[in-house]
């Protein structure tokens, strides 16, 4: 089992940043990729970014070159830089972990709020 918890949301004006934490616990050894979604009221999840076991990152074409994914395998800890925020970033930002095992696990998400 994994635990993971979200924490760094908040209120922050359109054009500021925001960092989000990750931190996991339990069997981290078992995690091959970690990566962040988001939902805004009335819509689907949206996948934001990933990173894998070795590095690989993917990021969603809404985010690019403004959220940098980054990971401290030291804390087992998983950030998420926003910088230049837009209200549409406005969402509850949920970290989500998959082992090799094939298993999913959720963290309980952080809201992000930008204001125009």
């Amino acid at each position: 089992q994994v635990q993971l918890v979200e924490s760094g949301g908040g209120l922050v004006q359109a054009g500021g940043s925001l960092r989000l934490s990750c931190a996991a616990s339990g069997s981290t050894a078992r995690i091959n990729g970690i990566g962040w979604y988001r939902q805004s009221p009335g819509k689907q999840r949206e996948l934001v970014t990933t990173i894998n076991w070795v590095g690989t990152t993917y990021y969603a074409d809404s985010v690019k070159g403004r959220f940098t994914i980054s990971r401290d395998n030291a804390k087992n800890t998983v950030y998420l830089q926003m910088n230049s925020l837009k209200p549409e970033d406005t969402a509850v930002y949920y970290c989500n972990a998959n082992d090799y095992g094939g298993m999913s696990y959720w963290g309980k998400g952080t809201l992000v709020t930008v204001s125009s």
